[in-house]
């Protein structure tokens, strides 16, 4: 049955069913691969590229704040550039060489060039033993510092009697945070917000991949008419989230859901991360949607993790969770070089990107609706609406649906409230939900 316009999220019914998540996941995968290179930091011209052709997809609202802005408890802090950085022996070859990776230098290191020795310099190297062939990615935004991370064995050729030329071309100054934001409006004021972060450097699942799903995700929703505005967020961790919560109170009472995408890309199960409330509208729609996939996992909120610490902070309360595949820190790549284009997935990327437009769909279709014939069971038969298979195979789970609908549409109860309490998916009560409508047997609350 092809669902009425009557219906709300029909339109993005059509647009989930018609996705070929095979060329969408090509299309995920290959926005990463262009946003890879780019050295991004918390502030700096890495974070206005990777805005520039983020603007270049979707409409972007791109917003400068000066270095030294009170911000909720929090300062905007200098702002970070680097053009280049290396460590050279004594035959003045680079043996570290920030152009071969820019997770080779500390984020937010402070400029340096001096010759040190190697007992000198050794404070201010970091590897992974435990995986010599990895970059770790370390920072040190907040206190001023430098240092260079390396694979363990280009550690282990270092020479004891060398003399080594250490170099860090970087800038700290007054300038100013960059913040991103492309807003959808819908028929209602309301909102659902997802967000995530573009501080990291070339990492792949943190978080180029929730970056990559957000813009796909934006570009779709503004093909199709909305219930919800919709408020896409671009921002650096932590002190992005905090800046713009601090610019747009005004804004965020109107934020009734959200997400927060990050490590939306390797190949593990769906995970969900509960809001605070643990119960508000977005949990229980990520725990039917993510049942209906298969294997999943669902968390418990702790004040660790992402943005949602700010978004869920006792003064906004926003019932925002987090959508993940494997969560941070839950996978050896986390924060390292292997973090790389091998090891996002464009099956999983997809994956993820369907899983946020079935989530709409739900939020868009949750309405409560009134049985405009609640004496007793109305006649269905002569209306066309039972069938006369004798209830096998999907004709019983329709029937099923629209005596549900029937039954809990009372203006007090939902859709999310039937689709819980009957056990059935939810498309199915939108399809009874349009038959009735359609037999006039029902209208919206």
């Amino acid at each position: 049955m092809t669902l009425p316009a009557n219906v709300a999220g029909v339109e993005i019914t059509a647009l989930r069913q018609s996705l070929d998540l095979h060329a969408t996941g090509l299309e995920l995968h290959e926005r990463i691969r262009r946003l890879y290179p780019i050295c991004r930091s918390i502030t700096g011209n890495g974070v206005r590229e990777t805005l520039r052709l983020i603007g270049a997809e979707v409409g972007l609202d791109v917003r400068e704040i000066a270095t030294g802005t009170p911000v909720l408890d929090w300062t905007v802090p200098k702002e970070w550039n680097i053009s280049d950085a290396f460590i050279k022996n004594r035959n003045g070859d680079r043996v570290i060489d920030f152009n071969a990776s820019n997770l080779h230098v500390i984020s937010y290191s402070a400029p340096v060039r001096q010759s040190l020795t190697l007992d000198e310099l050794r404070p201010h190297l970091f590897s992974i033993p435990d995986h010599p062939d990895w970059i770790p990615y370390k920072t040190s935004y907040y206190r001023e510092t430098w240092g260079f991370c390396l694979t363990h064995r280009q550690l282990q050729s270092f020479d004891p009697s060398e003399l080594y030329d250490v170099c860090i071309d970087s800038s700290l100054i007054d300038g100013h945070l960059t913040l991103g934001e492309c807003v959808l409006p819908g028929r209602q004021e309301e909102e659902v917000l997802f967000s995530c972060h573009v501080c990291h450097p070339s990492l792949c699942n943190d978080n180029l991949s929730g970056v990559s799903v957000a813009v796909t995700l934006a570009k779709l929703l503004s093909q199709v008419s909305r219930r919800y505005t919709y408020r896409f967020l671009f921002v650096p961790g932590t002190i992005g989230a905090i800046t713009w919560l601090a610019l747009n109170e005004h804004v965020v009472r109107r934020i009734r859901h959200g997400l927060v995408l990050a490590c939306v890309g390797d190949r593990g199960v769906p995970t969900y991360k509960r809001s605070r409330a643990g119960e508000a509208e977005i949990d229980r729609v990520l725990r039917l949607v993510l049942a209906s996939k298969g294997a999943h996992d669902i968390r418990d909120f702790s004040p660790l993790g992402y943005d949602e610490r700010q978004y869920c902070s006792p003064g906004f309360n926003l019932a925002v969770g987090v959508l993940s595949r494997t969560p941070h820190g839950c996978f050896p790549e986390y924060h390292t070089s292997a973090d790389s284009l091998n090891f996002v997935d464009g099956g999983a990327l997809a994956d993820t990107l369907h899983t946020c437009l079935t989530a709409v769909e739900m939020l868009e279709g949750n309405v409560a609706y009134t049985n405009l014939k609640p004496k007793g069971e109305p006649q269905l038969g002569r209306r066309g609406l039972y069938s006369s298979m004798g209830g096998h195979g999907h004709s019983a789970l329709t029937e099923a649906a629209l005596l549900w609908v029937l039954n809990m549409s009372d203006g007090r109860h939902d859709l999310l409230d039937i689709a819980e309490r009957s056990c059935l998916p939810f498309a199915d009560l939108q399809r009874a939900v349009a038959a009735l409508t359609n037999a006039g047997l029902l209208a919206s609350s």
